[in-house]
């Protein structure tokens, strides 16, 4: 390796024979995993670890390996293997470091004081130890600690990289990217050839939109290190995105799939822009311009640009400050997710993130995001749920200072959107109480780096107190939940559905005398509903929609009500439920393609129009409601709309496009005459016998006949 070895050669040759010849040998393993995770090679890495601890289950060492290699993608994991070695090695100090690297990425940094001081207690002078004191007094604004600690971590070797490597990596997590990338810049003055401050500032430069530094030197990393898992996932992101079309205006450069751009590009930009005319003035910043912002078509490359690994952790957008990330509505298939919500929210972020110059803590940076999608539209964001309800009720509320980590290690998904809402609440709570001019009073003392229980404290109430009076609010919140219901809940639910056989029978019985029970009620209705007994189903239903009428939700007791009364056959009734559920949910495309469908048959063009782009914030890229616009905007007397929308249901390969060609050609026909001629060619190319199609190709041919012609003067 030192003389320039090839290290996948390494791996694959040398570590493989010997371990091979001496499999019980620990530092094969060791050295074998430590190459693969410095190569971020992690899959690998824990494949390693894993083989050696088969040989031997008593290695604090392997254990550590195992959990830096799951470190970045799966935090329980992390932590048990974490736990194993500490119980191998209480002592062992690359734990103890690692188990402080992860208290500081939850903005613990009492508890990762306490651990880095164990540390030091084995090793006083341990330089990672100090660095990682170096980055909480980094964090926490206080310059001579930092400075103390910086000089302790360099006290015997001077020009040591991986000091300023290290703080600058552990700021750039806390999206501080231009204070990482002058640290990394300092760790390559000590050793220009230190490939993970290289690798590091790479992800910086294109963090910071510093685009043609970063991308050059992701290839001179690649040239130099063909192993390393980041930046050959990072090249290969580079000629993907080359074939990507850019749009840009004078606040945002946008760049996409070719075809997708063509599709829904120009709403996107509309898009950015009414979150910037609404939310820039609203903060009072002046952003960095332009922002980027790029939307992926497939999930791996997204996950490679924002993580530099194509694993996607549910994560539908990133903000960095000024660059943005994003899924695009491609890789969400069965339409439940609002990409104009994604994008709403990650502009928020960056409002706030410079507002802030990127030192705000997680918690409220997210709060913000969720709240101003609320503002912003009444169904979009988190809403309080009868499960968020029962959350708040039964105590699972995150203390303030501990929320951030709310977000790194949740029970489960349920509790990591948990914690969003959670988030928005307590920005909720800070702006119902002291104003958005208190919100942006503790934002500015951030950006001069206050720490947030400081400026808190200094522009609401002492933190004990914020936290009691934010828990009542939010427990009143829970109360005032649909009011007229009665949440008690049988203590035979909490076990698994279908564990115990009697359950539904349970439920049953339970049920028959609680008239007014949610969970009695929900239970009944989809019960029946189960059993296709609309007209049973139909009874707690109404109750539910009378008691609950905003009852967030896909499967909310409007919705399935609505499809109750569509299998009755009352038109009505499901019409006036349909339009409950558009105007509450975000992501309802069943119900607003049914409404399109109606208000068609009924000559309602506003709301055909009105659904169709709720549609289309859902999915941009489907052709029913491009269609349903056009026939909108046809009647309507919006021909440029309607020619607009049907020139998208062909980019979108619609079934029957000849008579989209033929419907093209009739609108172009008293204005550009060629074009129309050359749609009716196409519509008949399909279908030959349309005899609309012929007769229009008749009058255009008869009316080149009767053209004057030109004289030709000899």
């Amino acid at each position: 390796m030192a003389s320039g070895a090839d290290p996948k050669v390494v791996l694959d040759r040398v570590f493989e024979l010997a371990r091979k010849s001496d499999p019980k040998r620990r530092e094969v393993y060791l050295a074998s995993g430590g190459l693969a995770l410095a190569k971020h090679d992690f899959a690998l890495a824990a494949k390693r670890f894993d083989e050696g601890l088969k040989q031997t289950t008593n290695d604090a060492d392997l254990y550590f390996g195992r959990a830096r290699a799951f470190a970045g993608s799966d935090r329980e994991e992390a932590a048990l293997a974490l736990a194993a070695a500490l119980k191998v090695n209480p002592r062992h100090v690359p734990s103890l470091l690692l188990l402080a690297d992860h208290r500081i990425d939850a903005e613990d940094y009492s508890g990762a004081l306490d651990l880095l001081k164990q540390v030091q207690s084995i090793n006083p002078v341990h330089p990672d130890a100090a660095a990682y004191q170096a980055v909480i007094a980094h964090l926490k604004n206080q310059p001579a600690e930092e400075k103390a600690a910086r000089e302790l971590a360099l006290k015997y070797w001077p020009t040591n990289p991986r000091v300023p490597y290290l703080i600058g990596l552990k700021l750039a997590q806390k999206y501080r990217f231009a204070e990482g990338a002058v640290l990394q810049r300092e760790a390559l003055t000590f050793d220009p050839d230190y490939l993970p401050a290289k690798s590091e500032l790479a992800s910086d430069l294109l963090r910071l939109g510093q685009e043609a530094e970063g991308w050059d030197l992701v290839q001179a990393v690649h040239a130099q290190d063909g192993y390393d898992v980041s930046m050959f996932n990072l090249v290969t992101l580079f000629d993907t995105m080359a074939k990507y079309t850019t749009l840009t205006n004078s606040h945002f450069v946008v760049r996409m799939h070719s075809r997708e751009a063509e599709v829904y590009g120009s709403r996107v930009l509309s898009l950015l822009e009414r979150a910037r005319a609404t939310l820039v003035p609203k903060y009072g910043v002046t952003l960095a311009e332009p922002t980027t912002v790029e939307i992926f078509a497939e999930a791996k490359d997204f996950g490679v640009r924002t993580f530099g690994i194509p694993d996607n952790p549910g994560y539908l957008g990133v903000c960095f400050g000024r660059l943005v990330t994003a899924n695009s509505p491609a890789t969400n298939p069965g339409g439940t997710v609002n990409w104009e919500a994604v994008l709403w929210h990650e502009f928020c972020h960056v409002v706030t993130l410079q507002f802030t110059r990127n030192k705000m803590p997680r918690w409220l940076s997210e709060g913000i995001s969720v709240f101003e999608e609320r503002q912003a539209n009444p169904a979009w964001g988190e809403h309080l749920t009868p499960k968020y309800r029962e959350m708040i009720l039964g105590n699972d509320l995150t203390p303030i200072a501990r929320l951030s980590a709310a977000f790194l290690r949740p029970p489960s998904p349920l509790h990591l959107q948990f914690a969003y809402y959670e988030s928005s609440l307590v920005v909720e709570f800070l702006v119902d109480r002291f104003g958005l001019d208190g919100l942006k009073s503790v934002l500015s003392d951030l950006r001069q780096g206050a720490f947030i229980n400081d400026a808190l404290e200094k522009h609401t109430l002492s933190l004990d107190r914020f936290e009691k009076e934010f828990a009542a609010f939010a427990r009143e919140k829970a109360e005032a939940l649909a009011p007229g219901l009665d949440w008690e809940k049988p203590e035979f639910t909490k076990s698994r559905r279908g564990a115990d056989v009697d359950f539904d029978a349970q439920m049953t019985e339970w049920s028959a005398s609680r008239p007014t029970n949610y969970w009695a009620l929900d239970f009944q209705a989809k019960s029946r509903l189960e059993a296709k007994d609309w007209s049973g189903a139909k009874e707690p239903l109404l109750r539910l929609v009378e008691l609950f009428p905003n009852q967030p939700g896909a499967a909310n007791a409007t919705a399935l009500l609505a499809q109750v009364q569509r299998r009755l056959g009352d038109t009505n009734a499901e019409l006036a439920l349909l339009r409950k559920v558009a105007e509450h949910e975000a992501a309802a495309p069943e119900a607003y393609l049914r409404l399109m469908e109606l208000a068609a048959v009924a000559n309602d063009w506003t709301e055909v129009t009105l659904n169709a782009e709720r549609y289309l914030a859902v999915n941009p890229l489907t052709s029913p409601p491009y269609r349903y616009l056009a026939e909108a905007n046809s009647n309507t007397g919006n021909i440029p709309g309607a020619i607009s929308a049907y020139e998208t249901v062909l980019r979108l390969d619609p079934p029957n496009p000849a008579a989209i060609h033929f419907q093209l050609a009739r609108l172009l026909e008293p204005t550009n005459a060629q074009a129309a001629k050359r749609h009716t060619l196409e519509s008949l190319e399909d279908a030959p016998r349309n005899r609309a199609a012929l007769e229009l190709l008749l009058r255009f041919e008869v009316g080149a006949t009767n053209a004057p012609q030109q004289k030709i003067v000899p």
